[in-house]
């Protein structure tokens, strides 16, 4: 359930490709289930494509990773996390229009980030 231009993140890769990264990093926490992750499914695909090189956009199924989600305090999703550094630096719960994300990411592509975490 991923766009050609958006990872997909697991137990294996996670510290390589989220912890370890040099650009920031989007991780959709979600589940094949959950409906509203379904629906923000196709706005992870068009930012991945359209911050393609500035920012990583992938996808963490809560199912095939339950400690990872439980290590960021993922209760509810879906749930975005933006990490920087290593470091979540963002949170969003709950499906939200691609202007939303897409704020947040131009902020943290540009290394201006609010850190309401």
């Amino acid at each position: 359930m991923a766009g050609a231009a958006t990872l997909a993140f697991t137990d294996s890769n996670f510290e390589s490709e989220v912890l370890q990264s040099s650009v920031p990093v989007v991780v959709d926490f979600w589940a094949e289930w959950c409906g509203p992750c379904r629906m923000l499914g196709p706005v992870m695909d068009q930012l991945a494509t359209d911050f393609s090189g500035r920012v990583k956009v992938g996808k963490l199924n809560i199912d095939n990773a339950p400690t990872i989600a439980a290590k960021y305090g993922v209760q509810s999703i879906p749930t975005v996390l933006i990490f920087q550094n290593g470091q979540p630096t963002e949170r969003v719960v709950g499906a939200y229009p691609k202007g939303h994300y897409e704020k947040l990411l131009t902020a943290h592509a540009a290394g201006k980030t609010s850190g309401s975490m």
